[in-house]
């Protein structure tokens, strides 16, 4: 090889290397990867505990995986990475997911977004100074000294963590192993409540009873309320052609949108339009749907969640957390045996007139309706809020009843 072909190739090597030393994963790739890791985590959900209706935090749930991340090595880091889609030592992630938690942060204009999560340790663990720092970093995060061998007081602990930070009295049943003293046992909890003001309200006085069709076929009378407003409106069809309708409800101050999605015939079941949920279905709905003024119908509803996690993640991809064999959380500390005992999630989402937690007589009155479209949500329909700077999925959720 003469000496100028070798310069060349060196130059090419050097270029390809600077070249992948210099990139880094887009904002774009990172929403994408964000609302997959959501749809999978709902749908694995709604597979695996057949629930009737159901809310998850799937923000939250990357939150506390996102602190674990930082303390993972080893498979057990290949693992949260493959079920994430990214590495939280990436400085572009952490940018990302920083306008995330700053956005959540910002209880501006009646929005009030509580997002927390924390690691309940066994007490007398030495920790890894820089996971400690990180962990102060990350989100609303914390780790709390436990003691495993008392199940009454750590329960207790954790309810009253819980119950600080989503401002409502959640309870949580916390079942510790005792495994004796060459395993250390680690409690992940993460939390997330959500209280907005609808842009456009529903007004208390239009609210009625109405007929909702179960997933049965039975008929249930149920509070029913409407408003009439400009939103994003979109009729799609699965690859099945299967027909759905997909609404656009803003928050005050548009930082946050909750879509409901419904499918268009009756006899069509939520799950066909669940199955064929994807990313990249979120993207293309929220791009291509047309403003247009409506009348909606959207029953009231109140759903509150309790995940376990020790379920849902290993039927994702991440089954060693849970293992006091395989898993490895050196980065957390240097102590042998430190796994995952527990993890819990809970998410509640309450749906009202105004938006908010609010209650009174509701005056039932038959509305005269003019010659415009409507959506009615008078049978089983999905729903997420989605967050408009990251595209988020904060919630998401099913209702096939709304008086439960």
């Amino acid at each position: 090889m003469s000496s100028m072909c070798r310069a060349c190739f060196m130059a090419s090597l050097l270029c390809c290397y600077c070249s992948s030393v210099a990139s880094s994963i887009s904002h774009d790739k990172l929403r994408e990867l964000n609302m997959d890791f959501a749809v999978r985590l709902y749908q694995t959900l709604v597979t695996m505990e057949n629930r009737t209706n159901l809310v998850v935090s799937p923000s939250s749930v990357a939150s506390s995986l996102g602190l674990l991340q930082f303390g993972a090595q080893g498979n057990t880091f290949a693992q949260m990475e493959s079920i994430l889609g990214y590495n939280v030592h990436d400085d572009a992630v952490q940018d990302f997911m920083e306008t995330i938690f700053s956005g959540l942060a910002n209880s501006s204009q009646g929005t009030v977004i509580r997002l927390a999560c924390a690691l309940f340790v066994q007490t007398g663990t030495s920790f890894s100074p820089r996971f400690i720092e990180y962990a102060a970093l990350w989100a609303n995060s914390s780790l709390q000294l436990a003691n495993f061998s008392e199940p009454g007081r750590t329960t207790t602990q954790i309810n009253q963590w819980v119950r600080s930070n989503t401002g409502g009295g959640i309870q949580m049943v916390v079942p510790c192993n005792e495994l004796g003293p060459m395993f250390t046992q680690i409690a992940l909890v993460s939390t997330m409540s959500f209280k907005s003001i609808w842009k456009t309200k529903f007004s208390f006085t239009d609210t009625q009873t109405l007929p909702f069709i179960s997933p049965d076929g039975s008929t249930i009378k149920v509070p029913m309320m409407h408003q009439t407003a400009d939103v994003n409106y979109g009729q799609f069809e699965t690859p099945s052609l299967k027909g759905f309708t997909v609404v656009e409800l803003p928050y005050i101050g548009d930082t946050v949108s909750m879509f409901v999605v419904r499918p268009s015939d009756r006899n069509t079941p939520l799950s066909c339009i669940e199955a064929n949920l994807t990313a990249k279905s979120i993207a293309l709905w929220a791009g291509s749907m047309k403003r247009i003024k409506m009348d909606i119908f959207l029953p009231r509803f109140k759903v509150q969640s309790h995940s376990d996690l020790r379920n849902v993640l290993p039927a994702l991809g991440a089954a060693d957390l849970f293992d006091p064999w395989k898993a490895n959380f050196k980065g957390i500390s240097e102590q042998s045996g430190l796994y995952i005992s527990q993890a819990i999630h809970k998410a509640e989402i309450e749906v009202a007139e105004s938006g908010t937690r609010a209650s009174g007589v509701t005056a039932m009155v038959l509305l005269k309706r003019s010659r415009m479209p409507v959506f009615k949500a008078n049978r089983p329909f999905f729903f997420f809020l989605r967050q408009a700077s990251s595209g988020s999925i904060l919630f998401i959720g099913r209702v096939t009843n709304p008086l439960f």
